[in-house]
């Protein structure tokens, strides 16, 4: 039987946080016995537990509304083929990728479905993601990183627009830093630990990219489908914690990989959405200067 929602986490290494992600999130499901859910939890080949913890979460789950599955996978495939396991087994006419470090409060999950469905032209959809310390979550607000933004973000002048906000058009588009963040508004991208779209959407876009193993897919997801003419929406309205940065890349070595897979989403993302807009100079200048930033 189809859902209304699908929610679908990640799960790797993070045992005792996706079980209290769990946890939040059907307890927040539950207040809304009316909507017809499920949770579909992939886990990335964990070595910490999470198999056994999510296999006995799914053993010992009753809920009238709310479905609950699981896959486990043989190997770490990535963030976007991960998700798009997931996406793949979902029936819910909307889809909600969910970081499995998300913590949800309440949320009042039938009247973002029911703004979703009054809004046809929404390809994606975020609420207010923030950080343990109450500061917004800036990956989940963004602007696209195209030569102008990330100029300004990398040589810091972005910053200059939280001292003078009326800076923000000109300096702080990598964050849309000149927008209130306390109002509903469309932007340019927005992060994958609450990423909210139709699944009719996300079928057409074939879900995320997997050439990308982690960072970037969102926001070349978002990109493709403002393409296509789809609206990005940020919505303010509910707030998730996001704890971030909890997901086993804890050590020297894997740290090391962490940096690797971020510098190499900037060069797919470059590559796909910028390159063919500029010269082949400005092109090598700017795959000089991803290069020179990985290894600092």
């Amino acid at each position: 039987m189809s859902k209304q929602l699908s929610v679908i986490i990640l799960s790797y290494n993070t045992v005792d946080i996706t079980k209290e992600c769990l946890d939040a999130l059907v307890a927040s499901l539950s207040e809304y016995p009316t909507l017809q859910a499920e949770i579909i939890v992939v886990d990335n080949a964990s070595e910490d537990g999470s198999k056994d913890m999510i296999k006995e979460y799914k053993k010992s789950f009753e809920s009238d509304h709310i479905l609950f599955t699981s896959i486990s996978n043989i190997d770490n495939e990535g963030f976007p083929k991960g998700n798009n396991r997931g996406l793949h087994n979902a029936t819910g006419a909307y889809i909600l990728f969910m970081n499995s470090d998300v913590i949800v409060g309440s949320l009042n999950w039938p009247s973002i479905v029911e703004y979703l469905e009054k809004n046809k032209n929404i390809g994606a959809l975020t609420v207010k993601v923030q950080l343990p310390s109450k500061r917004i979550d800036l990956a989940s607000h963004r602007g696209f990183p195209t030569l102008w933004n990330s100029f300004t973000y990398f040589i810091q002048l972005e910053r200059l627009t939280y001292i003078l906000p009326q800076l923000g058009r000109v300096f702080g588009g990598y964050h849309l830093t000149h927008y209130n963040v306390n109002t509903i508004h469309k932007v340019d991208a927005i992060s994958g630990a609450f990423f909210m779209a139709p699944k009719k959407v996300l079928d057409e876009m074939d879900g995320f990219d997997e050439e990308f193993f982690m960072y970037g897919e969102d926001i070349d997801l978002a990109y493709r489908m403002k393409e296509k003419g789809y609206d990005v929406v940020y919505y303010p309205k509910f707030t998730v914690t996001h704890l971030k940065y909890q997901s086993g890349f804890k050590n020297k070595k894997a740290h090391h990989k962490t940096k690797e897979y971020y510098h190499n989403a900037m060069r797919i993302f470059y590559r796909k959405h910028y390159a063919d807009k500029h010269s082949s100079m400005v092109n090598s200048f700017v795959y000089l200067f991803i290069d020179i930033k990985s290894k600092i």
